[in-house]
């Protein structure tokens, strides 16, 4: 026979397979619903969670310039742009000027608060429009008026001070009006997450405060509107790069339209592959209903297969066949998914599109949707090719003796070797297309590694159940057989229930944990305020002062400067190549300090101190996590730019630092002579052994009217405000993991609704034989506690080591088991698998022995 016409045999034979397909699902979908379900929720996830994400990126893309105030933003810390480098900056474009820093607000009648304060020049907002409640031109809003300057504050502050409008606040030296309330600001997200309300002043009335002390930290920002016509790219790179060589020690953080708020884009991304492995997830439990479906319509079309197969079918056109079916049926739950998930975006704005900080753009994004597609039909194929294949060598004397026997047998080598392609092409997908590979890596490590030991679990539950000894009770040993039978549930309700549990332990411990640490008791000696601004002339003084209004608390102080690392082993930070962990301390300016003395919290792990004595070269001790994420070493050299000047230091040594006391630690310690000169602020700390509500009041009153320059942290405040955040973040990942939850309880239905005709059968004939239907629903109520239970443990104890090593390694925060969630999720899964197993049992012993005994 010629190539060709193999060629056309071959063609022949897929367009008959696909045409016997399409005919037997003319007879409709009965035992495919929980398959179709499966792919259409883990679709949807994947398609709903990638389609917001990518909208939500357009909308950053597109409001670039107006999120960042301008087409360039340059940010200076503690320190203001030098006359000629503004100079520079004014002969590109327009420059609006303005500054950020934290204070204490002071009503008339003595209340405190933390302000955000934003101070702004007459040009802000070059771009955007800030939202005025009542609306006026920002020059009225902020002008002095007989020695008092105009401002427009949050609500929040409003309400925590009792005030309203017109009534007026001391900040610092200066005395604000409070003639409206900001509404909405335009540049909002490029300044990350405040610990306080907004207060919005004039860039004039600042300097009236008196908070401008040297190293005070303040941030300048400076945004240049390019002229129009030449605001493209290439424009703004060639501002970027100039201001750069005019001013080359400068220290400016450089921000363009397109990465106008790199920290808020980083964090979609992470969360965004979170959510999408979590969708991935059910799609993977969804996978165990894909290969019960799929076995199970194998053993009901037994019949078909073998008229097929005695007429001259080959196992390969059996196995195209039912092949063509899942491909079709993994398509019909593709695009069920694809539509709700494509739908999502719109659904979003349409509901909550006045209430989102977050410029959403909802649109369709045809490569999400085909990758979701994607995702889908090769879970299916990977779940779906054992059952299948294991058709292509059975007889078709053995397919009708199945009813009563079935035999175990692994598919051909060929139809392995097209699985494992399937797989490794599930596996590629998932890992090369993830933000984070690192984590992607674990995540595929970690479900195959649960889906073996869920396997083993199985089989060593149906081990023990094999070699138990005979019981006297009926009831028991009828349950015992059930579990270790030939054809028995145990595997498929292991897996199904298994892998749900374990998804719902981890959401659970890592929810109660973040709750616990931000929401719940502080940590033991944790400090109760910090403060910051603390002019080094008043350091002292401040230290006693505090001594003397809290005699019995703990007071830690140290100096601190902020700086950029701008180089390491003589590469530029923007050339380095950090790990995950340790990126972002490139990425912006970070606190710093010099000390004679080994900091608090902190132990050394290579290398020597220097002692209080040193005067050498400046020395600088590390982090060790982030000198190990940045490829450093004892003696490499780093170049840090504090107040525009480059400072470079080797590295003398690496510390272990604990965070979780939440006293004051820097990752970058100096020698004390680094800094010789520079003028810089102190940061403090104030640990009270027994204090409430009434004493942090008193403190803060009276540091306040004492030091009127100094901005008191409350700790317990400070983590309220990123625990209300962390809420909303647990509050995503727990809608996400519904879907995976939906899907493990679609999938052990599905298991329990495919073992219905055994169940049948077996309900028939032990009836014939006299036993009641109270003894029989005792021995399956029995069956499915034993392996509900059994699969519960496994659950929660891979759920539980899943969450440490997410909350230790990925969060670095300390973990604490929550034994209380745990056992909600053991009595949970045990209601759901006994009440599922006796609904389907019910049905199976309704039947009537005579119909089913004549069709034996």
């Amino acid at each position: 026979m010629s190539i060709a016409s193999e060629v056309a045999v071959q063609g022949r034979a897929s367009s008959l397979a696909f045409r016997y397909a399409l005919r037997e699902l003319r007879g409709g979908l009965r035992g495919f619903y929980v398959f179709i379900a499966c792919i259409a929720l883990g679709v949807m996830a994947i398609a709903g969670v990638g389609s917001v994400a990518a909208s939500l990126g357009d909308g950053l893309s597109r409001e670039g310039r107006t999120l960042l105030g301008g087409d360039v933003a340059f940010s200076l810390i503690s320190r203001e742009a030098k006359p000629d480098e503004v100079a520079y900056l004014r002969t590109r474009g327009e420059v609006s000027v303005a500054a950020t820093l934290r204070a204490m607000a002071r009503s008339g009648d003595g209340k405190l608060a933390l302000v955000e304060l934003k101070a702004v020049d007459g040009k802000y907002p070059m771009l955007g429009e800030l939202t005025l409640e009542p609306n006026m031109p920002t020059a009225d809003l902020l002008a002095e008026r007989d020695g008092v300057y105009g401002a427009a504050a949050d609500s929040t502050l409003l309400a925590r001070l009792d005030l309203k409008l017109g009534d007026r606040v001391t900040i610092g030296s200066a005395t604000y009006q409070i003639r409206s309330v900001v509404a909405a600001e335009p540049d909002k997200l490029a300044g990350g997450v405040g610990l306080g309300p907004r207060f919005l002043i004039s860039e004039a009335s600042l300097r009236a405060t008196d908070l401008l002390q040297p190293g005070s930290l303040v941030r300048w920002i400076y945004r240049v509107k390019l002229p129009d016509g030449a605001n493209d790219d290439r424009a703004t790179t060639a501002l970027i790069d100039g201001a750069r060589a005019a001013a080359p020690e400068a220290g400016w953080e450089v921000r363009s339209r397109n990465n106008a708020s790199p920290q808020l884009e980083r964090t979609i991304n992470r969360f965004t592959q979170f959510l999408t492995l979590v969708g991935l997830a059910a799609l993977l439990v969804g996978g165990v209903g894909v290969a019960n479906a799929v076995k199970s319509h194998i053993d009901r079309r037994r019949d078909v297969i073998a008229s097929f197969k005695a007429l001259g079918a080959t196992g390969r056109d059996v196995f195209t066949i039912y092949c063509t079916q899942v491909v079709v049926l993994a398509g019909i739950g593709s695009v069920i998914g694809l539509v709700l998930g494509a739908a999502l975006p719109f659904v979003i704005v349409g509901l909550f599109g006045k209430l989102l900080p977050l410029p959403v753009v909802p649109a369709l994004h045809p490569d999400e949707l085909a990758l979701s597609f994607l995702y889908g039909q090769l879970t299916a194929l990977a779940f779906g090719l054992w059952p299948l294949g294991r058709v292509h060598d059975v007889p078709v004397a053995a397919l009708f003796r199945e009813t009563v026997a079935s035999e175990w047998h692994r598919p051909r080598w060929s139809y392995l070797a097209l699985m494992a392609v399937v797989v490794a092409l599930l596996i590629g997908v998932a890992i090369g297309l993830a933000y984070d590979k690192r984590v992607a890596t674990v995540f595929v490590a970690s479900s195959i590694a649960v889906f073996l030991l869920l396997r083993g679990i199985a089989e060593i539950l149906m081990a023990v159940a094999r070699r138990l000894p005979r019981s006297r009770i009926t009831m028991l040993r009828l349950a015992i057989a059930n579990i270790h039978r030939p054809g028995a549930l145990t595997p498929s309700v292991v897996l199904s229930l298994g892998l749900g549990l374990a998804v719902l332990v981890t959401i659970t411990q890592i929810d109660g944990n973040l709750r616990r640490q931000f929401l719940a008791a502080l940590p033991e000696r944790a400090p109760s305020f910090f403060f910051i601004d603390i002019p080094s002339t008043e350091a002292d003084r401040f230290g006693a002062f505090l001594k003397q209004i809290a005699p019995d608390s703990t007071i830690e102080d140290v100096a601190m400067l902020r700086g950029r690392i701008v180089a390491a082993r003589g590469v530029k930070a923007d050339q380095l190549k950090p790990s995950v962990d340790s990126e972002w301390v490139l990425q912006s300016d970070r606190g710093l300090t010099y000390t004679g003395e080994i900091p608090k919290g902190s132990k050394i792990v290579e290398g020597e101190w220097w002692g209080p004595d040193y005067s050498g070269p400046p020395l600088v001790s590390m982090e060790k996590k982030i000198a190990d994420g940045l490829s450093l070493k004892i003696g490499d050299e780093i170049v840090v730019n504090v107040l525009g000047r480059d400072v470079p230091a080797k590295i003398a040594n690496l510390r272990n630092i604990d965070w979780q006391g939440l006293g004051i630690n820097f990752v970058l310690v100096f020698s004390p002579n680094a800094f010789r000169g520079a003028p810089h602020s102190h940061v403090a700390t104030l640990t009270e052994p027994h204090a409430g509500a009434t004493d942090d009041a008193r403190v803060i009153k009276q540091v306040a009217d004492a030091f009127p320059m100094v901005t008191s942290v409350r700790v317990r405040e400070a983590l309220e405000t990123v625990g209300a955040v962390v809420s909303n973040l647990v509050l995503a990942i727990r809608g996400a993991s519904a879907v995976t939850l939906i899907s493990a309880i679609l999938v052990l239905g599905g298991a329990l609704a495919a073992g219905h005709r055994h169940r049948v059968y077996d309900a028939v004939i032990l009836k014939t034989l006299g036993a009641t239907r109270v003894r029989l629903l005792g021995a399956y109520a029995l069956e499915y506690l034993m392996i509900g239970f059994a699969t519960a443990i496994f659950g929660v104890i891979a759920g539980s080591v899943a969450a440490w090593l997410i909350v230790t390694r990925l969060m670095t925060l300390s973990f604490i088991w929550q034994a209380g969630s745990a056992a909600l999720v053991v009595v949970a899964a045990l209601v759901v698998t006994v009440g599922l197993g006796l609904a389907g049992t019910l049905l199976a012993l309704n039947q009537k022995p005579a119909s089913v005994l004549r069709n034996l």
